[in-house]
């Protein structure tokens, strides 16, 4: 089975390589190409097949259902990997949404619920909500989006500091907000739940919002099976999820990964249930079947690029 693990075009411009893509910049577009690579603690894991072709194919299935609420840069998908763009001037702020108070990173609502907060992005949320509970709507939780790190600070702060304009970050609140709600209605005819989700937005020459990056895949989103739901959540147990975190607790328990030089391989097995999983969920999300593309994956692509030479 062939693997993408990087691209080397020297026709479609310069190269910047990120922890999935490899993206190459023209005058005014971007080619995107979305590899197999699997990243975890800051670096590459392991190379996950179809992984790419998976993130891809969905993300221009969401452009799709949701273009009527928002622009977005898409300018073609050549190949299955393959995205190309129109170039935004980005909106410095990751558009962040909630739907259920969940997650156990420090920036997750319900470890900040556990602390004692209860103001989330202009909402009140009461006392005794449990874990995994539904919110009563959606909640906008932005993060700015800086070279550094991103920083969890309120609107107003990000206003002062110079990050948006306050119109611009109306507009950004109430776009997003529309895509999350479509997300879930979609998700729910597919039997899941959109629990979370991240949204990026760039700016075209006109100052006209414009939705880039990706939109619901499974490595942006939290989606849950929505049938089991109910009862797990009656029952205090966790809810159905997509799970990646197998992989990374294999690397925890026979590495140290932060610190290591360099990694043990990860097992077949693992990352062959990975990849099928990805798979499952392509196929859950778009009530479509998974259409392998053809190998040599760089043969492929470089041939469907062809006519994007820069």
């Amino acid at each position: 089975m062939d693997i993408l693990r990087e691209t080397n075009f020297d026709f479609l411009g310069k190269k910047k390589t990120g922890k999935v893509r490899d993206i190459y910049e023209q005058d005014e577009r971007l080619i995107l190409i979305t590899t197999d690579r699997h990243s975890s603690f800051d670096r590459i894991i392991a190379h996950v097949p179809h992984k790419g072709q998976v993130l891809n194919q969905i993300s221009a299935w969401w452009f799709n259902e949701t273009k009527d609420i928002v622009p977005n840069q898409i300018l073609a998908v050549p190949d299955p990997n393959v995205t190309v763009a129109r170039k935004m001037k980005m909106v410095p702020v990751e558009a962040v949404m909630r739907g259920y108070n969940t997650g156990v990173t420090d920036t997750s609502i319900w470890t900040r619920y556990s602390k004692g907060q209860r103001d989330f992005g202009g909402v009140t949320l009461p006392d005794g909500m449990k874990k995994n509970q539904k919110l009563s709507q959606p909640i906008f939780d932005p993060t700015t989006k800086e070279e550094a790190h991103d920083r969890a600070i309120t609107p107003e702060e990000m206003i002062a500091e110079g990050f948006i304009t306050r119109e611009l970050f109306e507009n950004v609140r109430t776009t997003a907000t529309a895509l999350f709600v479509r997300g879930q209605e979609i998700a729910a005819k597919r039997g899941l739940i959109l629990v979370d989700t991240k949204y990026e937005f760039g700016t075209d020459e006109s100052g006209n919002l414009v939705l880039i990056d990706e939109i619901h895949t499974p490595d942006s989103s939290r989606y849950w099976q929505l049938d089991t739901y109910e009862e797990r959540f009656e029952k205090g147990e966790e809810p159905q999820y997509f799970d990646k975190e197998f992989l990374r607790l294999w690397f925890k328990e026979n590495s140290d990964p932060y610190k290591d030089a360099v990694l043990p391989e990860a097992p077949s097995e693992l990352v062959a249930e990975l990849s099928a999983r990805y798979i499952r969920m392509y196929e859950q999300i778009t009530g479509q079947a998974f259409e392998p593309g053809e190998e040599p994956i760089v043969a492929r692509i470089e041939k469907n690029l062809r006519p994007f030479a820069a």
